[in-house]
């Protein structure tokens, strides 16, 4: 039955991944989520049901447009794949359970900023109230141990980038502040701790091999995004590997 479970979850993470590029790549803009219904940018020809398969379509159009035949870029495709195999990752962790939900929850909020990040370099508030209230809400449900590990992971996130912020004068975004207070509550105080250094040391090695200049806007959602699953799914095991480093 695992088996079975887990290709009708990969299948419904692959779905809510195009939903979840679609949200990403539109709300900045302004745009409505439900039309005008999924197009070429280039040809602005109509998708239709069997060209929005996700990743399949991909596959057998070759990335292009069936009409233009312009090249389509491989991050939508990837960000479908991605979300498809993390949501099934969560349900071999967690099973079906209350703590999956948030596992759901988590991922989809990181897949639909990650979108936003890399595409406009913008983490809406809105997207964080509606994933915020209900992550909030599911982790009251299903505390942390000890309870209150919840409220201060949260204040240490929010904190900790808000400082930063400050003292960078503006080199961390409101939204990876308001992002990590979220993700505080979710994790707790030591595995916020352990998310943060991730974020840190992916960031810094993005950065150098894109060869970002200082003072050249890079998104950090995505590594906001690895840092704190990770953390999420393996942050014991990182937690105690860090520890015996430091000894």
């Amino acid at each position: 039955m695992t088996i079975i479970f887990s290709i009708f979850i990969f299948s419904f993470g692959l779905v809510l991944g195009s939903f979840y590029n679609v949200v990403g790549s539109r709300l900045p803009k302004g745009e409505s989520i439900m039309s005008p219904p999924s197009h070429c940018e280039n040809c602005h020809h109509q998708l239709s049901a069997w060209e929005l398969i996700p990743v399949i379509s991909y596959i057998f159009l070759c990335g292009a447009c069936r009409k233009c035949k312009r090249k389509y870029g491989v991050f939508h495709p990837i960000m479908e794949l991605l979300t498809a195999v993390l949501f099934v990752i969560a349900y071999l962790c967690f099973d079906f359970s209350t703590e999956l939900l948030i596992a759901w929850l988590f991922i989809s909020l990181f897949t639909i900023i990650v979108v936003s990040d890399i595409c406009y370099m913008i983490i809406q508030d809105k997207i964080l109230v509606a994933f915020g209230i209900p992550l909030t809400f599911l982790r009251v449900l299903t505390p942390l141990e000890p309870w209150w590990d919840m409220l201060v992971g949260g204040l240490f996130g929010f904190g900790l980038f808000l400082l930063i912020a400050i003292m960078s004068k503006g080199g961390m975004g409101g939204g990876d502040i308001k992002l990590y207070l979220i993700i505080g509550l979710v994790l707790g105080f030591k595995l916020t701790f352990i998310s943060i250094i991730l974020a840190a040391f992916i960031g810094l090695f993005v950065a150098i091999v894109t060869r970002t200049k200082k003072g050249q806007p890079l998104p950090f959602a995505p590594s906001i995004a690895v840092g704190s699953l990770l953390s999420y799914f393996y942050g014991s095991e990182l937690f105690n590997l860090y520890l015996r480093l430091l000894l």
